[in-house]
């Protein structure tokens, strides 16, 4: 029992050693060698599918009345919106700016939309989870918009066919499966299967374990991208320090804002916790392929932020 519960206490940091474990481990063992290839492959299904899952399981406890915008989280999404096209309008005025790819990732880090695993862990910090899930589908409405309409100016002259249709789609094919099929197969279990939608809601820390699994996941691909990028060691540096500014300043704006509203938890996970998985897929889709890291480096910030939100309401008990 004292091992159950404090694997329950320390989920998220034994899951991020978990995931950077594996990774060295799984890479110096030779016989695995040939494995590579397909295990990445496997990986890249494996994470959306646990992200459909988690959504899933937070679309099943609340009806979709319960998923109406507030009004102030256009404040939030003023944050993110304005902060990425000023830097971006700066980069394209100021192309041979210095530090380009430092600017870059953190309009990546600031643009990014709320994670998936954020309703999640909003539930284990007593917070609302219905504001979270609403503002993730507010915020990547936006980012399908935003994105598109500033891609073709960073870039004109090395990704000339990379049109506003084309990033849109793109952002949209990410975008539907994860957001909006977890919603419409709840409400399709919801009316049509009432004993499996019961089963769901009688596993509180469904979600919570999937988010485990994910995280774990996600902490390794990261581990995989540092270690094998060529990269500078200051621009690394400045991409390490550019992504944790951008988390601890969302975090800090998403409390103040929230608690202004009675909604701090909500707040703070809003903005502060972000799909990483999405900005690394962002950061060598649209931008320098090296702003990928960004996602990366910003996964360790905010998960290390979320194990700490934890540890102290585990304290506060």
């Amino acid at each position: 029992m004292r091992l159950v519960s404090f694997l329950k206490n320390w989920m998220l940091p034994i899951a991020m050693l978990t995931g950077v474990a594996a990774y060295f481990l799984y890479v110096n063992i030779p016989a695995l060698d040939g494995t590579h290839q397909v295990v990445n492959k496997a990986i890249g299904y494996v994470q959306p599918a646990l992200l459909f899952c988690m959504l899933f399981v937070s679309f099943c406890r609340m009806g979709i009345r319960e998923l109406k915008p507030k009004a102030w989280m256009l404040e939030l999404l003023a944050i993110q919106v304005v902060s990425f096209v000023a830097m971006g309008l700066l980069v394209v005025w100021m192309p041979d700016v210095a530090g380009r790819v430092v600017i870059e990732s953190a309009m990546i880090c600031m643009i990014c939309p709320t994670a998936t695993a954020a309703a999640v862990v909003t539930t284990k910090l007593h917070g609302n989870a219905n504001v979270v899930v609403s503002y993730t589908c507010l915020i990547n409405m936006a980012v399908s918009l935003v994105v598109p309409a500033m891609v073709p100016f960073l870039h004109e002259s090395t990704m000339p066919d990379m049109t506003f249709e084309i990033s849109f789609l793109l952002i949209l094919a990410k975008v539907f499966p994860l957001l909006i099929m977890p919603l419409v197969v709840a409400w399709l279990v919801r009316h049509l299967f009432p004993k499996f939608h019961a089963f769901i809601l009688r596993q509180p820390n469904l979600a919570f374990n999937l988010w485990a699994v994910s995280l774990s996941l996600a902490i390794g691909v990261s581990v995989k991208a540092l270690v094998h990028s060529e990269e500078s060691l200051w621009n690394m540096v400045g991409i390490a320090v550019a992504s944790l500014v951008c988390c601890l300043l969302q975090f800090g704006l998403g409390r103040l804002i929230g608690r202004k509203y009675g909604e701090p938890v909500a707040g703070t996970q809003s903005l502060g916790q972000k799909n990483t998985v999405f900005a690394i897929w962002m950061g060598y889709t649209f931008l320098n392929p090296v702003t990928a890291l960004a996602g990366g480096f910003y996964s360790l910030w905010h998960n290390l932020v979320n194990s700490w939100q934890l540890w102290r309401v585990k304290s506060e008990k």
